[in-house]
């Protein structure tokens, strides 16, 4: 990441005046320099980067903003790898979401890789973002990009690379595309398309995408009773999802009608991030109206999703990533197949160790990831051909059944989630009788997570010092426990604090801090990769045995309160 002192600020944001940009960007960067102040600061003082979701950021003009010159620059270091790495010539698959600025973005970077003579795929119009991991080995590309900014509010915007395997950019190769990228001034960006080299793609793509979710989930097509209630908060999983889950045999289905056009200013909700209860609110009021067995909704590039279930007292009440990913970890292992190769599972290290508990009691190998899907991707490739990835999920809303996409899937997750349901329709019980189930055999978890919103320069610096601290002064407690193990992923070391020794982490360094306590509590501590905020995980857990569910859980929730407010205050 580059900084820029206060007096440089002023002379990077000149070289914007030049001729090389656009008059509406010359005219928007002048207003910037004459009034100064905060706005010039933080739309220069730093350049975008690759962080755990790709380059994202608010949309704007300047270095530290999403624009066509900062994304243009990207795809120009992008494609200097690319040539140096491939002697051959090199296809590229692009798509975006319903991002007010993704399609004329994605034509822009279409013209840079067009003007290198890439042989570029343009999907027609908005698709979701598995789709594009998908596409990229389908279509036997060398990259593949997605213009989205996830779930963040409407203001952002993002730029995901994923390379041959289909997977996102990890070590080296986003070391060496960064190195790449810095090299790169903005007046040798070519914005001089070769139309010849530009395809357009849509439902040739779509059918062979929907047929690979079909064969992964093992949906026979036959007709099912589960109920379902669907929300895209206006995004593109409403180009597949509706014919993805009606091709399974899921006719009861409905969507959100005010939510199902794409709209990248997001007017029903305050952010689409199927995480938050509020996203869902219509989708959920829809579902009790409809005595949904389901509800579920994605974000706008569909690669994560929430889901709603009825709980004990028939209301719908909304999952978090964790109890999802427990639920469908647990439904597709409980199929016990025969592999040819060993099989394993995978989770990342802020993901609940109730994950950890199913797939030993199933006898398969977990591994854990450091936090980004990208990771389950590389671990995919990794053991392509002597390990046989099953599935794998974040507590962040994502999972991922089979490898024939390398990157978080909402479509094969509500597909598998849903035939989940209908298998315990057909046995006379709910998906809520099924996760009680996983609780008194492995024990009931609860967890939270915290976010401080901490944005801007200001926020950023807020933040590093805060973990600064917490490094510098580990606590030996928290809220009367004892502090057995700390995990640092920066410094790649897992300190016992019950006998002074440390450990060798065997992950990449991270800007991580996990604190494991004596009576099995774990928090970690991270910045967002992806948004200007603190994260803080917790979970607690306890035995079930002979022990009231509804009572534990309270008691669970008062345990998480208290750590929360002690750990916070450190």
């Amino acid at each position: 990441m580059t900084h820029f002192n206060d007096q440089s600020l002023q002379k990077k944001a000149e070289v914007w005046l030049g001729d090389g940009f656009d008059p509406k960007t010359r005219r928007d960067v002048k207003r910037l320099i004459e009034k100064g102040g905060a706005d010039l600061s933080e739309a220069f003082y730093q350049d975008l980067e690759f962080g755990t979701g790709g380059i994202r950021g608010i949309t704007g003009v300047g270095t530290h903003r999403i624009n066509r010159y900062t994304l243009g620059k990207a795809t120009q270091g992008l494609v200097n790898y690319l040539l140096q790495t491939h002697t051959k010539t090199c296809r590229v698959a692009i798509a975006y979401d319903s991002r007010n600025s993704g399609e004329t973005l994605a034509k822009s970077i279409s013209e840079v890789f067009s003007a290198h003579a890439f042989e570029v795929y343009l999907f027609e119009s908005l698709r979701p973002t598995p789709e594009l991991s998908f596409a990229v080995r389908h279509l036997k590309c060398q990259a593949g990009i997605v213009i989205t900014a996830s779930h963040n509010p409407k203001e952002y915007n993002g730029y995901k690379v994923y390379l041959a395997d289909g997977g996102q950019i990890v070590p080296p190769h986003d070391r060496e595309i960064i190195e790449a990228v810095r090299q790169v001034s903005f007046s040798e960006i070519r914005f001089d398309p070769e139309l010849r080299n530009i395809s357009y793609i849509g439902k040739a793509v779509d059918e062979a995408y929907i047929d690979t979710c079909l064969q992964v989930s093992g949906s026979t097509g036959n007709s099912k009773k589960t109920t379902i209630v669907y929300t895209a908060l206006h995004g593109s999983g409403a180009v597949v999802m509706p014919t993805l889950m009606k091709r399974a045999g899921f006719h009861r289905f409905t969507s959100v009608a005010q939510q199902a056009s794409p709209d990248g200013n997001f007017p029903t909700v305050k952010t689409p991030n199927p995480e938050e209860q509020d996203a869902l609110k219509m989708a959920l009021t829809l579902g009790e109206h409809q005595n949904a067995d389901v509800v579920f909704g994605t974000d706008p590039d569909a690669d994560r999703v929430g889901f709603a279930v009825r709980n004990a007292a028939n209301k719908l009440e909304l999952l978090n990533g964790n109890q999802a990913a427990a639920l469908m970890m647990d439904y597709v292992l409980s199929q016990r197949k025969t592999y040819d190769i060993e099989p394993f599972v995978a989770s990342t290290v802020v993901t609940s160790e109730l994950l950890l508990k199913i797939s030993a009691h199933y006898g398969i190998r977990h591994e854990r990831v450091l936090t980004g899907f990208k990771w389950i991707g590389e671990l995919i490739e990794k053991h392509r051909g002597k390990r046989q990835f099953i599935c794998g999920g974040e507590e962040s809303y994502g999972f991922l059944v089979g490898d024939r996409v390398r990157d978080k899937d909402a479509m094969i997750s509500a597909l598998v989630f849903c035939e989940m349901a209908e298998a315990a329709h057909q046995r006379g019980e709910t998906v809520w009788d099924r996760l009680q189930n996983i609780y008194r055999t492995h024990g009931l978890y609860r967890e939270r997570l915290i976010s401080l919103h901490l944005p801007g320069r200001e926020g950023a610096e807020r933040i590093a010092q805060t973990l600064k601290n917490y490094r510098a002064h580990p606590p030996q407690e928290i809220s009367g426990i004892r502090v057995q193990k700390i995990c640092d992923f920066q410094t790649s070391t897992a300190q016992n604090t019950d006998h002074g020794t440390v450990e060798k982490l065997n992950l990449p360094p991270s800007n991580v801090l996990i604190y494991y306590l004596s009576d099995g509590t774990q928090i970690a501590l991270r910045p967002s990769g992806t948004e200007p905020k603190m994260k803080c995980y917790l979970s607690v857990w306890e035995n079930l045995t002979n022990s009231d569910a509804i009572a534990t859980t309270e008691a669970l929730e008062r345990k998480m309160d208290r750590i929360a407010q002690d750990f916070l205050s450190l």
